[in-house]
């Protein structure tokens, strides 16, 4: 695309996480085990099974052993972030968008020595949530003040007839009140756009509510670690024709692992999705959802920043020195049965942990919805 330039490198650099991950992981590991319906037993902290020794066409099992290190792969404290949300409609972008700001706190697998050693990773005593993620709305004006709180329990990780589904709870200023959502709409569209909340990082559902599959490894040329700051610092960036493409940025090269999920519920949307991970950060960089006629429906791609080529906004804590991590910038996906899409724009995106617990117990409560703004 004319004025476009596509920059190709470094191949296979090191994004490790940081060493107390990574220590965490050798102090747990062979602990954790696959359990019946793709569920998660004995885990900790750190990566569930490590990934240098997962097979992944030779044990049955891959799949779901992959899909936990994703779902428990580092980031931090969880996240913070101001977001801008754009809709696209066949290459124009339309006066229609969300701006706020949306955090998620880790409540537990910690791997800071005083939560692992004194409470086996959890943040406080007796903790039953695996995270608490919430969004605030800003803009535009008639949306303002929405505010959305989710609780993920650690009883997601059992298999589908023990889960315990998660928690979504939702404030309308024109209400005045607050509303529970159904767990059922994870998976319906996010006020009419093309995203799910479970499309959200290519997946954010529970994975024993689907089947896994390791479908190979291969070497790919993905949007890594992102040269173009974007939304707010430079809002007129051109994303290409269509308005949602990464080609004008760096890519790199990087071993990655190809996942399925295929739904249990059939009355899921998809009939599968193609995730495609990085075999060391388990980010995911593309996934492909295909409709129940098994005909592509959405692609969905991604891009990141890594912390240390930027600290300043980003800094260790106690108990973790750098964070080393790879943060989201940007989520984009596009129905190509419609030729419309979205993009969701993070800047400032760190994992650094709040303040105290006691901030985090203000952010997480429910009270703090009812009170709205």
């Amino acid at each position: 695309y004319e004025g476009m330039q596509l920059e190709i490198g470094p191949f296979f650099r090191d994004y490790s996480p940081p060493p107390e991950y990574t220590a965490a992981t050798d102090q747990f590991k062979g602990q954790a085990r696959v359990g019946p319906g793709a569920s998660l037993e004995n885990y900790t902290a750190g990566q569930p099974f490590p990934m240098d020794e997962i097979d992944c066409l030779g044990d049955p099992q891959a799949g779901e052993k992959i899909i936990w290190n994703f779902d428990q792969q580092w980031e931090g404290d969880g996240s913070s972030t101001h977001y801008f949300y754009s809709y696209w409609d066949r290459g124009e972008e339309l006066p229609l968008y969300y701006e706020g700001t949306s955090k998620t706190v880790k409540l537990s697998h910690r791997i800071e020595k005083e939560y692992l050693d004194k409470q086996g990773g959890d943040l406080f005593r007796g903790e039953k949530r695996k995270s608490a993620f919430g969004i605030e709305v800003d803009a535009p004006f008639d949306a303002r003040g929405i505010m959305l709180m989710t609780y993920r329990y650690k009883d997601s990780d059992k298999p589908e007839a023990q889960a315990k589904n998660d928690d979504t709870w939702v404030y309308v200023p024109t209400l005045r009140r607050v509303r529970r959502i159904s767990a059922a709409q994870r998976t319906d569209a996010v006020s009419g756009t093309d995203f799910t909340f479970d499309d959200l990082r290519s997946f954010a559902g529970i994975p024993p509510q689907y089947e896994w599959e390791c479908l190979g490894e291969m070497d790919m040329i993905a949007p890594v670690n992102s040269r173009v700051k974007a939304y707010p610092y430079s809002k007129e960036h051109n994303f290409g024709p269509y308005g949602l493409s990464y080609a004008d940025d760096k890519c790199e090269m990087r071993k990655v692992v190809k996942l399925r999920f295929t739904p249990r519920n059939a009355d899921h949307p998809y009939d599968h999705k193609d995730i495609y991970l990085d075999k060391q950060a388990l980010i995911a960089f593309y996934s492909f959802a295909y409709d129940r006629k098994k005909e592509l429906w959405k692609i969905i791609w991604h891009n990141n920043r890594w912390s240390e080529d930027d600290p300043d906004y980003y800094p260790g804590w106690e108990g973790v020195a750098a964070p080393n991590d790879l943060r989201i910038v940007s989520d984009t996906i596009v129905n190509v049965q419609t030729g419309t899409g979205n993009r969701i724009e993070f800047w400032d995106s760190h994992g650094t942990p709040l303040k105290s617990r006691g901030w985090v117990r203000r952010y997480i409560s429910i009270g703090r919805l009812t009170k709205g703004r």
